[in-house]
């Protein structure tokens, strides 16, 4: 009887024939099913090799574990790392690896020992030189791929780029189309990358004779065709969207209520009974509790018996948290909501609105000035990480950091790079709150629409030009673009928002209202530059919030 009839016992040890009997007398810990040449991966009393149809061994080596074969190669796991075997158990490459995956279409996924995936040929040989965060099987000669900062796109089989366009998920390619989700969600992509049809959806199925099977945002199931039309509806909305927009209506409690947490001290009083508190905090009766279970509904305090305390999301409101949101939920709950009261007249065309100076409000007033910068410090701390990375300095510039803050990104910067020198451009009122210059760190105080009076290698530009229009944000540009010389680079740090993509645009709102500034896309970026004199070179998304975009001065 042949092998491709054999399936899998109900027990996991053995194969059985057509009519359910054993195919043979040997018993295993555990079997895989049959492939091509007629082998089956077997386990047994801690090793594994591969079996003909009779239950003998095909070879006489053993290993930790072993995998199905395909296009007559499977991988196996050996003491000394994952590789290939042929039929016979010889090795098909000398070189080993964290994990192996199966042929398909001569490529083969494969993680190295550092970490990074890759393809690999039948010879064990790399099919290309770029190494990725992750890398799936080839259909149709192309694969997915993730790059370091979580995007995916589709590759051919020598590792060439299929149209170009990077996605937060990815799958193959199947009948013309390929599953793809944006920070709007899921959709349907062709073989350039173009979304078939212009709606979002929470899951999608690849298409099948020209429908597919959706869930929309709402929770309600139906079918589509191509173009992205409602055909069948599955089932109707699990989600009221008048729940769901009153909810978004009343948001302005949850900041009023986290707000308040703060400047009460309820947040430093924790853990605590309700009565302590009330009483820590001079509340009125009954207060502290109403209080500290509207906490509990958003998930910042726990109640256990009498005691209540901080959850770990409520321990980033500790004024001596590293990361502290206590002064972000004191400037959104009092400034920042005063400043959103306008957005009526700032969009009004007949409006005489005006943005606020925000930086000259919070230098004339001394409390809110250290509880401002405290605030871009918890960002800065925890969104600049990665920033580092996408720089490729080479380790010995003199890097200007224009806006930089106390000094988080450049502290980040000496840190990868211990012999560049730092200087950080600030109003004067920040210079002198920052730390000491050092030999690799300096503070100058300057105006960023003034000329600078600085020389540089390299100039950072971390979430500065977002508070200008493009008028000042082109003035600062050209600042940048006199202390560079020609083949000098500008790193510009920004979240950038898809001009197709509706992701980000309340944050653009927020923008226009607290500093009158705005959101922008790369292209708008690459046009400030190039009116500055620069010329854009890359974009590099990360794993965070921001990208890097990166320019050389013309």
């Amino acid at each position: 009887m042949s092998w491709q009839s054999f399936n899998v016992s109900s027990c996991g040890t053995h194969h059985v024939d057509e009519r359910g009997g054993p195919a043979y007398g040997q018993r295993f810990d555990e079997v895989l099913k049959f492939h091509p040449p007629g082998l089956a991966p077997v386990h047994r009393r801690g090793q594994a090799w591969h079996v003909r149809s009779d239950g003998s061994p095909a070879y006489a080596r053993r290993f930790i574990r072993t995998f199905g074969y395909y296009e007559a190669l499977a991988a196996v796991v050996a003491p000394e790392g994952w590789h290939h075997i042929t039929d016979d158990g010889t090795d098909a490459y000398a070189r080993r690896y964290a994990w192996c995956g199966n042929f398909q279409q001569g490529r083969c996924a494969v993680r190295d020992h550092d970490g990074n995936y890759l393809h690999i040929t039948p010879q064990g040989e790399a099919a290309y030189t770029v190494r990725w965060r992750y890398a799936g099987d080839y259909r149709d000669g192309m694969a997915v791929v993730q790059a370091a900062d979580g995007h995916s796109t589709h590759i051919r089989r020598d590792g060439t780029l299929v149209h170009g366009k990077w996605f937060v998920d990815l799958d193959v390619f199947h009948k013309g189309f390929a599953r793809a989700r944006d920070d709007d969600g899921w959709m349907h992509v062709d073989i350039e990358g173009r979304p078939a049809y212009g709606r979002r959806f929470h899951a999608v199925e690849p298409f099948y004779n020209g429908q597919a099977r959706v869930e929309r945002l709402d929770g309600a199931l139906e079918v589509i065709d191509e173009n992205g039309a409602t055909l069948v509806q599955l089932r109707p909305a699990r989600r009221s969207e008048f729940a769901s927009l009153s909810g978004d209506l009343v948001g302005f409690w949850r900041t009023q209520t986290i707000g308040a947490a703060v400047e009460l001290g309820v947040i430093e009083a924790l853990p605590a009974t309700e009565p302590e508190v009330s009483e820590r905090c001079r509340l009125r009766s009954n207060s502290a509790g109403r209080l500290l279970r509207a906490l509990g509904e958003l998930g910042l305090a726990a109640r256990q018996e009498d005691q209540w305390t901080l959850t770990g999301r409520g321990e980033l409101l500790r004024a001596d948290h590293p990361l502290t949101l206590a002064d972000a939920a004191l400037e959104y709950a009092g400034p920042f909501s005063a400043m959103w009261r306008d957005l009526p007249a700032a969009l009004r065309q007949s409006s005489t609105w005006s943005a606020p100076d925000v930086f000259g409000d919070v230098a004339r007033d001394d409390a809110r000035r250290v509880g401002h910068h405290r605030m871009l410090r918890s960002y800065a701390r925890h969104d600049y990480a990665e920033v580092c990375i996408a720089l490729d300095l080479r380790g010995d510039e003199h890097v200007v950091d224009a806006g930089g803050g106390l000094g988080v990104l450049a502290q980040l910067i000496l840190d990868a790079y211990p012999s560049a020198k730092v200087t950080v451009l600030e109003r004067p009122e920040v210079v002198e709150m920052a730390p000491a210059s050092t030999s690799s760190l300096h503070w100058q105080s300057a105006s960023l629409f003034e000329q600078w009076e600085i020389e540089a290698d390299v100039v950072l530009l971390s979430r500065v030009l977002h508070d200008w229009d493009d008028a000042e944000a082109i003035q600062i540009l050209m600042h940048a673009r006199t202390a560079l010389s020609p083949g000098g680079r500008i790193y510009i740090v920004e979240m950038l928002v898809p001009e197709e993509s509706v992701a980000g645009w309340v944050c653009d709102l927020h923008l226009l209202m607290a500093t009158g500034g705005r959101e922008r896309s790369a292209e708008h970026f690459e046009r400030l530059l190039a009116a500055a004199g620069f010329e854009l070179t890359a974009v590099r998304r990360l794993p965070a919030l921001p990208s890097v975009i990166v320019g050389v001065a013309s």
